[in-house]
């Protein structure tokens, strides 16, 4: 029987330039890239308005934090109903329409949140946004995958997922501009700012292509109808099982990582640490610079280390940072330790677009990322508030602020140890497909050059070691 950790001592391919991965790319590539980057990257802004202001909305509706965290859980259990839906749509009809929906609804939903005159109607309008959060994922990445050169992809994959840390750098560096114009400004109008990217579907609409991948499959399956389709879906589920099972348990140790690492930390820094807005915003702007130079930097040395070592070796070199992020005796030590936690929580995020859409069946690539991302995060949905409601139950003392406060501090440090060690032990039993040919039709793909196996027999869909 082969160890599963064997896969550690494959042999690195040689890495190429990545100035000229960066600069080959088309006309055509270029601007579908962008499309689905700034796609993330707004729906990522809209998402993390609440984590930004989950204080100032608690405080005007008479609530605690852990009470309004619970609109940042069902955002986040709603979306897999959306990866679903828009999944779906996109393997039937393409990835480019779909994505325009997808965008227009989740604007919408952001832009009547400012408006909310109560909890109800905030909690009720964040489930309706995160249904449309669940369906941008899955397009966006597919999209952008199936346009890109098979060598650029890893490099791409990084940027692209850093879309993510680059929403929610924009959204601090927005906050943090307002409240420098009026300190005492409401939090409604970042969620109102938050609307801006309704304006990308004309992009979209007037720039991008459709992706050729996708049209090329279309083509073989013309005059299939609604109900053929559905019955495909089935079978491919039944026939891919494991690798749907395995890819929804990976990505729910990814988003227990992502989300227990970002999502109360503003809270923490603020209501343990003492805080000012502006200087938490300064930290978290720390933070997803070193997000997004992880993501880049790391999901370019995937395509030559290979996908799963790459990311094991991320989640160890993340809960190395651990205590100073939470327990850094002074504030440049918790930005260190803030900066390089995220450099490589989001550098194993870098992996995840390629290493989805290489996993997926051809014919439902805008459903297997979407759907196998979006049931993870249902599965973690509640991190935030675990966090929270664990800190405020084990107060601590604060002699900065003279009073008890809920220790978020430790909380954090003990969640985030377990999900670094369940993200290292699910990636290692998962598979790998690394350069697979997007435009083979399902059973055809190859594993090419990049994959080191020791028999040939072994091509089938186990895990590679």
């Amino acid at each position: 029987m082969k160890n599963p950790f064997d896969f550690l001592w494959d042999p690195v391919d040689k890495p190429e330039n990545p100035w000229r991965l960066i600069t080959n790319l088309n006309h055509a590539q270029r601007l579908t890239f962008t499309a689905a980057f700034l796609g993330w990257a707004l729906d990522a802004f809209d998402f993390f308005t609440v984590t930004l202001t989950l204080k100032q909305v608690a405080e005007e509706f008479g609530m605690k934090k852990s009470e309004v965290a619970s609109a940042v859980t069902v955002c986040l259990m709603l979306r897999p109903v959306g990866a679903i839906i828009f999944g779906l749509l996109a393997d039937r009809f393409g990835r480019r329409g779909p994505l325009m929906l997808n965008i227009g609804m989740y604007s919408l939903m952001e832009f009547l949140t400012g408006f909310a005159p109560n909890f109800t109607v905030f909690f009720i309008l964040r489930a309706l946004f995160g249904i449309a959060m669940g369906g941008e994922w899955g397009l966006g990445a597919s999209l952008a995958m199936e346009a890109l050169p098979t060598e650029s992809r890893g490099i791409f994959s990084g940027i692209l997922q850093q879309g993510y840390s680059s929403g929610h750098l924009l959204a601090a560096f927005v906050l943090w501009v307002l409240k420098k114009i009026s300190p005492d400004m409401s939090w409604r109008v970042l969620y109102w700012v938050g609307a801006s990217p309704a304006l990308l579907i004309f992009f979209l609409r007037c720039f991008v292509p459709e992706s050729k991948t996708f049209e090329k499959i279309h083509e073989k399956k013309a005059g299939q109808t609604a109900k053929t389709y559905l019955k495909s879906v089935f079978e491919m589920l039944k026939r891919e099982w494991r690798k749907v099972l395995t890819g929804i348990l990976m990505m729910a140790a990814f988003n227990f990582m992502s989300h227990g690492s970002q999502d109360l930390y503003p809270t923490f820094l603020e209501e343990q640490l003492g805080f000012s807005v502006t200087e938490m915003s300064v930290i978290e702007i720390v933070a997803n610079v070193g997000a997004i130079t992880g993501g880049t930097i790391i999901g370019y040395f995937s395509q030559y280390f290979g996908r799963r070592r790459t990311i094991v070796c991320s989640a160890f070199c993340a809960a190395l940072f651990i205590p100073l992020w939470t327990y850094g005796p002074t504030t440049g030590l918790i930005m260190f330790g803030a900066f390089f936690l995220q450099f490589f929580v989001q550098g194993a995020w870098g992996v995840v677009p390629v290493h989805l859409n290489e996993m997926s069946p051809s014919d439902f690539r805008g459903f297997f990322p979407g759907v196998t991302y979006q049931i993870g995060n249902f599965i973690s949905a509640a991190s935030a508030q675990i966090e929270a409601k664990i800190g405020e139950t084990f107060p601590v003392y604060s002699e900065k602020q003279q009073k008890m406060v809920p220790d978020y501090g430790k909380t954090q440090t003990i969640f985030m140890a377990c999900v670094f060690t369940f993200v290292i032990i699910m990636v290692s039993f998962s598979y790998e497909n690394r350069a697979s040919d997007f435009d083979k039709a399902d059973g055809e793909s190859s594993r090419m050059k990049y994959v080191h196996l020791e028999e040939e027999d072994d091509v089938e869909d186990v895990p590679l070691h």
